[in-house]
């Protein structure tokens, strides 16, 4: 396979892992890193032997793909000036802020014949990429997402920071649209919202349930998938997939037992496979698997959640007001 020239534009904490895994990869030659931050760019740079960069304009004609992990308020321009410059962009989710500026990055990369790939890492969880075979038209669906909290990724709210990965791995099992949407939630740490849930109601009529929460005392990623004559349960954490099945799909559900059957798959290092999955689109010519358009459809959804959400926060508090006029 051909030997592509990369680069990582963003290498605080997420960015310096890109960083390492291309400079891991046999077809990948990680050419630079770069950041505003000289001292943590300088850091890098030093760490991997590579030059630092501290304005991503100067890696225009010396890379041909990279990677962008800078905060998502800088995406659009970054990943914007980068595919007009002929790079091949595997941006780090949300895509963008808004769904405007996504539609124009996926218009952008077709009209220059550019790979961009969303950094959906769960995707690429050895558990989620085994789980096909085992989909048969699900019914409804059930997913909690908890974690302690963390101060790095608090510039966006729960459901960018976590909830849309969920919301990215449902939509692409469902493959229906969205046709309705409640959405509860609220901050508790943060000036923004910590926990939320969403009820997404899809054409087909298959119903999901999401939760999602960064102030809980553990960490926690699972899925439930009921669909006729069975259901699954995903562990995206411990890498398990466990499958109820009725022995006699035409019996009375009555005098039916389930099979359990548990499926438990080895760790494997997400971010390489999904950064090797997108050199490996670039330099076969094929559709990234976590596609600008995937992508675009996720933070739509998210987008839609967090406004019901603020919605709902914002009526709370008129009714609160009223009230105590009373």
């Amino acid at each position: 396979m051909s030997v592509l020239k990369c680069a990582v534009i963003g290498v605080g904490y997420l960015g310096r892992f890109h960083a390492q895994k291309y400079s891991l990869l046999p077809n990948a030659d990680l050419i630079a890193v770069c950041d505003v931050n000289q001292a943590i760019c300088d850091e890098v740079a030093n760490e991997l032997a590579v030059p630092a960069y501290y304005n991503y304009p100067d890696l225009f004609g010396k890379v041909q793909a990279v990677s962008i992990a800078a905060t998502t308020n800088q995406h659009y321009e970054i990943a914007k000036n980068c595919i007009e410059n002929g790079l091949h962009v595997l941006i780090e989710k949300p895509i963008t802020e808004t769904v405007e500026q996504a539609d124009q990055l996926i218009a952008l990369a077709k009209k220059h014949h550019i790979k961009l790939q969303v950094g959906h890492l769960e995707r690429f969880n050895s558990a989620r990429l085994a789980l096909e075979p085992y989909l048969d038209n699900p019914l409804f669906i059930e997913s909690q997402r908890v974690a302690p909290f963390n101060p790095r990724g608090t510039d966006v709210d729960v459901i960018l920071d976590l909830m849309i990965h969920d919301i990215d791995i449902i939509q692409n099992i469902v493959k229906s649209p969205i046709t309705h949407i409640e959405a509860y939630g609220m901050p508790v740490l943060t000036a923004l919202i910590d926990v939320a849930n969403a009820r997404l109601t899809f054409a087909n009529r298959c119903v999901a349930n999401v939760t999602a929460s960064r102030v809980s005392s553990k960490t926690e990623r699972k899925m439930r998938i009921f669909q006729k004559n069975s259901y699954l349960s995903l562990d995206y954490h411990e890498k398990k997939i466990a499958l109820f099945k009725k022995t006699a799909p035409d019996a009375f559900p009555e005098v039916t037992n389930m099979v359990k059957e548990e499926l438990v798959f080895p760790s494997q290092d997400a971010l390489l496979e999904e950064i090797k999955a997108f050199i490996e689109s670039i330099v076969r010519n094929t559709k990234p698997l976590v596609s600008g358009l995937a992508g675009r459809n996720a933070l739509s959804t998210a987008s839609r959640i967090t406004s019901l959400i603020q919605a709902n926060l914002e009526l709370s508090h008129a009714t609160l007001v009223d009230y105590d006029t009373v």
